[in-house]
């Protein structure tokens, strides 16, 4: 997303008396004052930008980016209104160098984009053991078949994105400071209680509970996440989110393959151990996620931590240069919920839904192979340790590809155009699985499915891609929560497609799995199509307009998020 700023009219330049100054930070030479222009234009050192190397920065040069709030008009237009939780740390005449604001996205990264990991990895260890718990006969322990195992999943997915809406409201109620703490701490029990499962009725119990729990989760950390960084900075920090579902799963095979041969410890199943443990180790994370989560960059102070993590300096970098690349982050507080009329208003949105729709369908070619791989495995005669630890290259190769494939759209400025790569990545392949037969080797099966399995999972690009386009915080949370029903529902669609009475090659299932990944890159060239158009339209209207109709119609318009004239789509 990108705001275009008005025209500057007449005599509405800054004047010399508007100059801010900065201070050089500790690592610099001196401690001299620099002067620098109000509107804070970057100094590249290197305006080049090959394929793999953004532009460098001197470090000592003005990172302050001009913004809407260097003109006086739109200045006030876009002002923060005085209930925001860190209004009194906006100053549009801020200026700070490459030196300190590198420095402070670093801590930011150590203090809030850790935790976040820690948190979904324990997301990802109490939703992904069920596939290893499939691996110590857990089925057969249960007297449960193929289609009930997809029932339990596709009623996880039902309960997952029927809680997404109400977790995000209530998240936006009372702070993701303390909905995300909470909700970690009410699933971490029904997991650890998967201990006690004696049959089909309590399996698809727990999972209908675990996924009204772990509902909204993810969309509530990304909304937090927002809170402290850029939209270019987005992408590239969910890919590091998201990997921690990859070492959930390479660390879960392995703790599996010790926690399983409990078997027969108090006359229990080694799947019974998984659960507990893994849920034990959800609790404690959950419970020190209170004191780890501040409220906002302002509001890192608490009795636990007297002087905070941020100074004064500090606080007003991360504020500035986060409204400065997204003004919409301050129209709302963090503690304000949001009214029937304007949840109504963003589902309406119909600007959104093109990429609604990309998320019920963009996942289903590689989840089938991904969800049954370790049963396949089984099926084919490898041993419970065998099928764990053979699953663990393609969570390698898809951690890989994933940090590539995120830095790759960070770098070439794209979403699209990397989004669409997952589909070229899965057709060939699901093509050669689609031909084997029963007597084709195990290891070239295995051999593909790696491949399947390791795709490059692109799903932290088109997140971020949804909160770009949303143009606000009220937009941003609503359209989270949409588009991860969407993308649940996905789930559901994917849970099904691999049916027991087609296994165990699943060749009518294959032949869907390529059907959709064809439909898929026409989608995405459609999508394309669409949001480019309407930025070309928006384009020639606004600079059709004089500086005074545009400031005008920025003052008096009703439009609001990304229905502004002067708002640019992501594509």
């Amino acid at each position: 997303m990108s705001t275009i700023p008005s025209k500057p009219l007449p005599g509405n330049t800054p004047s010399d008396s508007d100059s801010g100054s900065i201070t050089k930070g500790s690592s610099s030479p001196t401690d001299s004052v620099l002067e620098v222009p109000p509107e804070g234009a970057s100094a590249p050192l290197k305006e080049t930008r090959s394929f793999w190397r953004k532009p460098k920065h001197e470090l000592d040069s003005i990172a302050t980016q001009p913004s809407v709030f260097d003109d006086p008009v739109t200045l006030e237009i876009y002002r923060p209104p005085a209930v925001w939780e860190n209004v009194h740390r906006f100053d549009p005449s801020a200026r700070w160098t490459w030196r300190e604001e590198y420095r402070i996205v670093r801590k930011i990264d150590l203090l809030i984009m850790v935790w976040a990991f820690i948190m979904f990895f324990s997301l990802d260890l109490d939703r992904s053991n069920i596939s290893q718990a499939n691996t110590d006969n857990f089925l057969k322990d249960l007297g449960l078949t193929t289609d009930d195992f997809n029932l339990g999943n596709t009623v996880f997915k039902l309960c997952f994105l029927i809680a997404e809406l109400p977790s995000q409201l209530i998240s936006k109620r009372v702070g993701p400071d303390v909905w995300i703490p909470t909700q970690m701490v009410l699933w971490s029990f029904v997991s650890l209680g998967q201990f006690w499962l004696s049959g089909r009725a309590s399996f698809l119990a727990t999972r209908c509970l675990l996924g009204f729990m772990q509902g909204g989760f993810i969309p509530d950390v990304i909304l937090y996440l927002s809170y402290f960084y850029t939209k270019t900075e987005l992408p590239l920090r969910l890919a590091w989110f998201w990997v921690s579902n990859y070492m959930a799963e390479i660390i879960g095979a392995f703790m599996a393959t010790g926690l399983l041969r409990l078997r027969g410890v108090g006359g229990k199943a080694g799947w019974r151990y998984l659960f507990l443990i893994e849920g034990i180790l959800t609790l404690v994370v959950g419970i020190i996620s209170y004191f780890m989560m501040p409220p906002s960059p302002t509001q890192t102070k608490a009795w636990f931590r007297p002087k905070g993590w941020f100074t004064e300096r500090e606080e007003i970098i991360i504020v500035n240069r986060v409204l400065r690349d997204d003004p919409s982050k301050s129209n709302m507080h963090n503690r304000q919920g949001l009214t029937v009329k304007k949840i109504w208003a963003i589902i309406k949105d119909w600007r959104m839904w093109p990429i609604y729709s990309l998320g019920i369908v963009f996942m289903v070619p590689v989840q089938p192979p991904q969800t049954y791989l370790t049963l396949s495995l089984r099926n084919l005669g490898y041993t419970t340790t065998q099928a764990n630890l053979l699953s663990i290259p393609s969570k390698v190769l898809g951690m890989v590809l994933l940090l590539l494939f995120c830095y790759i759209s960070e770098v070439v400025d794209s979403r699209i155009a990397v989004l669409v790569a997952l589909q070229f990545w899965a057709l060939p392949l699901l093509v050669t699985l689609y031909t084997f037969t029963s007597k084709t080797s195990p290891w070239a099966y295995f051999a593909v499915v790696t491949l399947i399995t390791g795709f490059p999972y692109v799903h932290p690009v088109q997140v971020a891609w949804a909160s770009t386009n949303s143009g606000g915080v009220g937009t941003r949370t609503v359209s989270a929560s949409i588009y991860n029903v969407f993308v649940q529902a996905g789930g559901m669609i994917g849970a099904n497609i691999y049916r027991d009475d087609d296994k165990p090659l699943y060749k009518r299932g294959n032949r869907v799995l390529i059907a959709i990944t064809v439909m898929n890159i026409i989608l995405y060239g459609l999508i394309w199509l669409f949001y480019r158009g309407i930025n070309s339209r928006r384009d020639r209207i606004w600079n059709k307009w004089t500086a005074k109709e545009q400031h005008e119609y920025l003052e008096t318009a009703k439009d609001e998020g990304n229905a502004k004239m002067n708002f640019r789509f992501a594509y």
